[in-house]
């Protein structure tokens, strides 16, 4: 009989942590990774838990630590995973998961090392389940936009990337026959133009798992006969320890050639200009709208001359030419190009009045990053850097501008992305001069290789890429075409903003309710009070904004019955609280009965405001308080410093709304909104006290319960952390240690341990209503400091000991 209890209570605890796991299952797959973290550590510290358990557990912890920016608990956690054993089947995909954490971290040898094992592994998975499980898009559908990939007839057994729109063809970078075979460089890289898009034929179609199907009528012009490719191995670029793309030196280039007889034209391509292509390289490209004048990368190399650097490297120039009856004019650098920097990679707005580029010159924000030069009416105007919302402390490469604005580009190692280069886009603002709101493009477009040079139109209808996808060595030019929405979901971009101020307001959480069916989500702003997120179709939703020391405000959102699948954008304001004190108007005759501040005073002549600053955690007046009172109507403020009576007073005008300051060094600064006064015969008395809290105040909640050795907080106890919360939103800027105690009974340690798991969850509670994580210090103290005698040997009644179990709240700082 007793060993079948203890089997049912083994078997009971096992049902409850399977329940915890699946709890933290759907906090994961809804993406509120946090909370998901929390769920996952109890799961993993119980020594019951199964080892299955513990590494789903440990897997999805370390995938969540990397969803919210932290590599370095994410390459911890994903070290201890790999280091069980090698990973199979679905599970290699935490192989580039680590491989990401790494290269966050700087590791880049040992990035790409297990980014190797990703790639060998067993199972190879679909571009659909990678782009899933690294979160490639913020769609909350399960639905993706829908392209069919097509592999085209101008790719050869080398390298062809970097298409550009010309007239009604295609000029694009390849590689050609090396100027001598003894010649240390193997291959150059020339433009070639393909006149007519439409002509280009497709000899198969790149499917949604990566895998290939030719088209039965297809024939290759030339045929492809292709080694492994080795990191670096690419027709413009030395090898490095990611292998990305760079605007830097062409030195130490590979390529074979395009094994053509002499005479015998390229498949549905031709040389582009003989006068542009020289010996060294000449790409990428791009063209005015009415195609009259080119700016196109080459060496520093221009009229039969060869330059190098101080360090003896050939960098990288634009060029410029013009079309004249005779053909291209000779090219002229642009103004901005150095002896000791690379710039390449060029696309013009649509205008033509800027010029988008890549370059590594100093001052930039990572290896190489996207400028943007005015045209000045007689030459290009000095480079500015797009900004930290598009360049990072990687390479931002092969930008593309569309008719509407958007740009595309290409980078490695950025969140979200599914390995090597990969293509995001963002909007230009600020007349295009910077960029923000910047997403990753997805499968299928974007692989687990490098993708990169693309070119489109504004709807994205249709375009073409580069990859070198297919893993046969060289990149090739692909051919997309969209077969769905661009909007598989009504994509919305929020703004927030303060009313007042118009500034927009960062770290705002956001909470979207889903009315039928589909998952509820959060999120936070970024820098630029921006978030962007898809809404499924033909449902409608509640979206929540709240920050600290700002009002929550609640607007509706459907998307049923929409007649477009354009972007949706609102804007939403918050405004600060203003508090309407307790106002108290008090007749004369009742004043001088019972206040003694008038009892010596005559008849009231005109309406006064008065009342005492106090002590928040103790009723004794403040001294020193500056007591300011700014009349709405007119602005005028006027100030009193109160003395050791804590007391100040206003004469003050009917009809009037007044804003009241109290404010110390030391103090927090409280400001409360005083209803106007209407305009009556006689005069009358508005009273009120203000209580203020300081640093060094403790403010101790005493009915704050938990379950027996638990630390989840119960319904009660959210209700009096609600009462705290009014005071942490009146002052955005408090910052205060949460201190949790309990009483004398059961082991120290443990105590000590169930304080701080209990001191935690009253900050995630806090965060989950949208105070400031930083703003705020757990700290579990545990049994050691009672508040009566109640200490181990001591028989104390059970009220003794509930003083003891108590949360205090210290003010560390204040303004």
């Amino acid at each position: 009989m007793v060993l079948f209890c203890w089997m049912l209570l083994v078997l009971g605890h096992a049902r409850g942590q399977e329940t915890l796991l699946q709890q933290a299952d759907r906090q994961f797959e809804s993406q509120a990774y946090a909370k998901a973290i929390n769920l996952y550590s109890q799961v993993m510290v119980d020594a019951r838990t199964t080892e299955q358990q513990r590494t789903t557990a440990r897997a999805n912890t370390a995938y969540s630590y990397l969803a919210l920016g932290d590599s370095q608990r994410a390459e911890r956690l994903y070290s201890e995973l790999l280091a069980e054993g090698e990973l199979s089947g679905a599970n290699t995909v935490h192989y580039l998961n680590y491989a990401t954490a790494l290269a966050n971290n700087g590791k880049m040898a040992e990035s790409q090392q297990a980014y190797a094992k990703f790639q060998n592994a067993s199972v190879v998975l679909s571009n659909q389940k990678a782009a899933a499980m690294m979160g490639a898009t913020s769609a909350t559908s399960n639905q993706k936009v829908a392209y069919k990939i097509e592999y085209l007839s101008i790719n050869s057994p080398n390298a062809e990337f970097s298409p550009a729109y010309y007239r009604s063809g295609l000029v694009y970078v390849a590689g050609k026959k090396a100027v001598s075979s003894e010649s240390v460089q193997k291959g150059y890289l020339d433009l070639f133009y393909a006149p007519d898009r439409s002509a280009i034929r497709a000899l198969s179609v790149i499917n949604s798992d990566g895998s290939e199907s030719k088209i039965q009528d297809a024939k290759s012009n030339i045929p492809r006969v292709r080694t492994p490719r080795e990191l670096g191995a690419d027709e413009y670029t030395f090898s490095t320890s990611n292998d990305s793309r760079t605007v830097g030196t062409f030195y130490n280039t590979r390529s074979s050639g395009i094994n053509t007889a002499a005479g015998k034209t390229i498949a549905e391509s031709e040389i582009f200009s003989k006068t542009l292509n020289t010996k060294y390289h000449e790409g990428p490209v791009t063209f005015t709208k009415d195609g009259s004048k080119i700016i196109f990368t080459r060496n520093n190399f221009n009229e039969g001359k060869k330059g190098t650097s101080s360090d003896n490297v050939n960098k990288l120039k634009l060029y410029t030419a013009r079309l004249t009856a005779n053909g291209w004019s000779n090219a002229e650098e642009l103004p901005f190009n150095s002896e000791e920097y690379s710039v390449g990679h060029p696309a013009l707005s649509a205008d033509g009045q800027l010029l988008y580029f890549a370059s590594d010159m100093p001052g930039g924000l990572g290896g190489t990053d996207l400028y943007v030069s005015e045209w000045e009416g007689s030459q290009w105007g000095k480079p500015t850097n797009l900004g930290k919302e598009i360049n990072g402390k990687f390479d931002e490469l092969f930008p593309f501008v569309d008719e509407k604005g958007t740009i595309y580009f290409s980078s490695p190692n950025r969140k979200g992305g599914l390995g090597g280069l990969d293509i995001y886009y963002a909007t230009l603002v600020s007349g295009g001069l910077k960029a923000q709101n910047v997403q990753h493009l997805g499968a299928p477009i974007n692989s687990k290789g490098d993708d990169f040079g693309i070119v489109t139109d504004t709807e994205r209808t249709t375009g073409y890429f580069s990859s070198n996808r297919r893993g046969e060595g060289d990149d090739d030019i692909y051919r997309f075409v969209r077969e769905s929405s661009l909007f598989v979901c009504r994509n919305l971009d929020l703004r927030i903003y303060d009313y007042d101020k118009k500034q927009p307001l960062d770290s705002t959480l956001i909470l979207i309710e889903t009315k039928s069916g589909g998952q509820n989500r959060e999120l936070r702003t970024d820098e630029n009070g921006r978030a962007n997120f898809c809404l499924d179709a033909n449902n409608d939703f509640l979206i929540r904004v709240s920050r600290q020391g700002y009002l929550t405000n609640t607007v509706g959102f459907t998307t049923r019955q929409l007649t477009d699948d354009n972007p949706t954008r609102l804007e939403i304001p918050l405004t600060q609280p203003v508090v309407l004190m307790d106002t108290v108007v008090i007749k004369v005759d009742s004043v001088n009965n019972n206040n003694t501040w008038d009892r010596t005073s005559p008849k009231l002549k005109r309406n006064i405001i008065r009342g005492t600053i106090l002590n928040l955690t103790n009723p004794k007046p403040i001294e020193g308080m500056t007591v300011t009172l700014l009349n709405e109507c007119d602005r005028v403020a006027r100030k009193v410093i109160t003395k050791s009576d804590g007391r100040y007073e206003f004469d003050i005008i009917a009809g009037c709304d007044y804003t009241l300051i109290a404010s110390k060094e030391g103090y927090g600064t409280r400001r409360d909104k005083i209803k106007k006064l209407p305009k009556m015969a006689k005069p009358k008395v508005v009273s009120t006290d203000i209580k203020m809290i300081k640093v060094g105040d403790v403010i101790t909640v005493d009915n704050i319960y938990y379950d027996s050795g638990k630390w989840d907080l119960r319904p009660e106890a959210k209700r009096e952390l609600d009462k705290i919360m009014g005071t942490m939103k009146r002052y955005p800027s408090l910052k205060i240690e949460i201190r949790s105690h309990t009483d004398s009974r059961g082991d120290a340690e443990v105590n000590k341990y169930l304080s701080t798991k209990r001191a935690k969850a009253v900050v995630d509670y806090f965060v989950s209503k949208g105070i400031v994580r930083n703003n705020m210090t757990a700290n579990g103290i545990g049994e050691s400091l009672p508040v009566n005698s109640c200490v181990d040997g001591v028989d104390c009644t059970e009220a003794e000991y509930q003083r003891n179990r108590r949360t205090e709240f210290k003010v560390l700082s204040i303004k």
